[in-house]
């Protein structure tokens, strides 16, 4: 079934505990449900959990990596909560076993605030106000250190890069605070109807920065949809992974891959999944017709 944002999916890369994970995350949220859920073997990382699941009709999908990647501020989910019952229970919930990075009260930004790490280490921000969009979780990207200032490139770039995009809302840095003339502190873009947040991280130096732990999967019909978004977003100094992984000029991690993937990779059939893995794992970008034919899934494209 379509969600409502099923274009771009954020993808978390835990350890080992991505079901209990996802579990309590769906305990959180109204609307929110496990879609699938699969293994595959043979993986650099041994045997592999998949989770697809939405919170609030929104497709996320978890996977148990193992120890590659750590959780960083880098990227967070920022909610609007819409009610001051709600950003309290969730204050609560997220922060049981976590951290706080910002306590829930008043800031100039908002009347009832909060920010805080999760005791699986993922970060989000919670806000008491609400959204007029269907889309109540939005992924938020903070550029710090050397690409503080490069916000608005990021923003213009991405909106370039995705059709029927456009910059909802910009707010330029405070001329006292150093940074560079024009400098935005905050931007909110669609990107083909998926929101994201961003913001600088200022002049203060930060030790977190993006990494695969969030990766955000870009779901495609055809090859050729796939070669476009692989080599736009590899352009101005990207680098390719396995897998159908690339990082774009700011180190954001994107999944280029085919939507057929999910049929292929829930397949009960063991052997069609085997060789489907093998066949995946041999690929840097992805090639719809080999994965097809590794599975033996017929396909109209």
């Amino acid at each position: 079934m379509k969600t409502l944002t099923d274009k771009i999916v954020p993808h978390l890369w835990f350890n080992r505990d991505a079901k209990e994970a996802v579990r309590f995350y769906i305990s959180l949220f109204s609307n929110s449900a496990i879609v699938s859920e699969s293994r595959i073997e043979g993986t650099p990382s041994g045997e592999v959990d998949i989770i697809t699941f939405n919170l609030r009709d929104q497709r996320f999908m978890a996977i148990n990596g193992g120890p590659a990647f750590r959780f960083t501020d880098a990227v967070s989910f920022f909610v609007y909560c819409g009610s001051d019952s709600e950003i309290e229970r969730l204050y609560e919930r997220l922060s049981e076993n976590g951290s706080v990075l910002m306590p829930l009260g008043k800031y100039d930004w908002s009347g009832r605030y909060a920010w805080v790490r999760d005791k699986f280490g993922v970060s989000w921000q919670l806000d008491v106000d609400d959204i007029n969009h269907q889309q109540k979780i939005v992924p938020s990207l903070i550029f710090v250190n050397k690409k503080a200032a490069r916000l608005k490139e990021a923003v213009s770039f991405y909106s370039t890069v995705f059709p029927n995009s456009r910059v909802i809302m910009e707010s330029p840095w405070d001329k006292a605070s150093g940074m560079p003339d024009g400098a935005l502190l905050f931007a909110q873009v669609s990107l083909s109807g998926y929101l994201f947040n961003s913001m600088s991280g200022g002049s203060l130096r930060h030790e977190f920065d993006f990494n695969e732990a969030i990766s955000f999967m870009v779901y495609c019909k055809t090859q050729e949809e796939i070669d476009y978004y692989w080599n736009k977003l590899l352009e101005g100094g990207g680098a390719e992974q396995a897998c159908g992984w690339l990082r774009d000029r700011f180190g954001v991690s994107w999944q280029i891959v085919p939507e057929i993937m999910d049929e292929l990779m829930t397949t009960s059939d063991r052997g069609k999944l085997a060789r489907v893995t093998e066949a995946m794992l041999k690929m840097v970008k992805f090639n719809i017709k080999e994965l097809v034919d590794a599975g033996n899934v017929s396909t109209s494209n």
